[in-house]
């Protein structure tokens, strides 16, 4: 039987890709401890699918579930109300709860893909922050001061910018500071853009005579054209729920250089074999063949094994026919209806100049849909998950259709 690690080897593979942490002396601190500490990492419903990006602090909490600590997924169905102001030059418009019910539901459906569901605590902090009430709310509010507030980045920018800041966005880091209080948690994890929020918990904590929360930041993933950060409306993202075609497509599109990037924020493999693979490039393996490893593990990951193996065998075969080339770009067509003709979508996506030229290359066996030709010019999409068109022998994007939102 393996012993359990120590506390500074799970302090090694816990600061692997992290940005900050606040302060590590305290956390090696509460591992040396030896009693499961209380991870949380709030998400607020806005969005109903989860792409890659989002995972980067889920693969963490992970980490910590498989080191025998206690993971606390938060739902922030009242934050969401609120809108996160994180990073933003312009006041968020906040969700309907319908939304938010709706969103949660389907976050719910995705992280047990990544995280032990025996292991894991949802919960929503609409459970405290609604019994807190106004006068409660006060109490919150009278814990900090306009000064601190203007001490966040994005709001002092939009301040001296003249650009208006509403008084309810001042709310938002202490409502999520103070989840950390009413969870007891002992350690936050969130992305760089949340710095300024975590501290907030770590502020109110003291306040009310508890251990300070230790507070790990992890980056912003890049998007497949490794500039960006990975986002749906840049087009530069791998969607969880995705097909295994597309998936293992888009993995293997991404550069040598960022391929060690997802390595080491996706990737569950132990640092070691990191450093091996690493070494075994430099000595002089085609990195095409490691980046076959990290599709495999990803696709695996949210597709299921057998999935993953028939992705790879299909990359292979059109990659050896030289159909797919090394970048393909990702679009995004909305619709109005419960379905669009295929031709529609070939025509907004830009790969046809119109309706009709796009039907006439569908009659010519000239369109194929992830590696299966259309044939059927009466053929429709309903919405769904990014999946890899062929226009002739150089037109390739991967599009998703997504139902236009009021």
């Amino acid at each position: 039987m393996l012993s359990a690690p120590t506390a500074e080897e799970q302090l090694a593979e816990l600061k692997r890709g992290a940005t900050e942490i606040l302060l590590e002396s305290e956390l090696l601190a509460k591992l040396r401890r030896g009693q499961p500490l209380r991870i949380k990492a709030g998400f607020d419903p806005t969005a109903p699918d989860l792409h890659l990006g989002h995972t980067v602090l889920i693969n963490k909490m992970r980490r910590f579930q498989d080191f025998g600590h206690q993971v606390i997924f938060l739902i922030g169905d009242f934050t969401g109300l609120i809108g996160d102001p994180s990073g933003r030059n312009a006041t968020r418009p906040p969700l309907t709860p319908e939304d938010v019910q709706a969103n949660a539901r389907t976050y719910q459906e995705q992280i047990f893909k990544i995280l032990d569901r025996d292991k894991t605590t949802i919960d929503f902090n609409s459970r405290w922050m609604s019994q807190l009430g106004s006068a409660g709310m006060i109490q919150l509010a009278a814990r900090s001061t306009v000064a601190r507030m203007l001490e966040r980045d994005d709001f002092s920018k939009r301040y001296k910018g003249g650009q208006p800041i509403a008084i309810h966005e001042f709310l938002y880091p202490l409502v999520q500071g103070y989840d950390s209080v009413a969870l007891k948690a002992d350690v936050e994890l969130g992305g760089t853009d949340q710095k300024f929020n975590l501290l907030v918990g770590r502020q109110l904590q003291e306040s009310h005579g508890q251990e300070p929360q230790v507070v790990l930041t992890m980056p912003l993933l890049e998007g497949l054209d490794g500039v960006n950060k990975m986002s749906k409306s840049l087009g530069n993202y791998i969607g969880v729920n995705e097909e295994p075609d597309s998936m293992f497509g888009k993995l293997m599109s991404i550069s040598d250089d960022l391929m060690w990037r997802y390595f080491e924020l996706l990737s569950f493999r132990p640092n070691a074999e990191l450093a091996s693979l690493r070494q075994q490039m430099a000595d002089g393996r085609n990195p095409m063949e490691i980046k076959f490893e990290l599709a495999m593990e990803i696709t695996t990951r949210f597709g299921g094994a057998a999935a993953a193996e028939q992705a790879r065998q299909n990359f292979s075969s059109r990659s050896q026919r030289r159909e797919i080339p090394e970048n393909v770009e990702t679009k995004t067509v909305s619709i109005d209806g419960a379905s669009i003709p295929i031709a529609a979508v070939i025509k907004q996506a830009g790969l046809a100049e119109s309706t009709s030229a796009a039907n006439r290359l569908i009659q010519q066996g000239a369109v194929r849909i992830d590696g299966e030709r259309v044939e059927d010019i009466k053929k429709t999409l309903e919405p769904g998950p990014a999946r890899l068109f062929q226009v002739g022998k150089r037109g390739f994007a991967y599009i998703e259709v997504v139902r236009a939102t009021a």
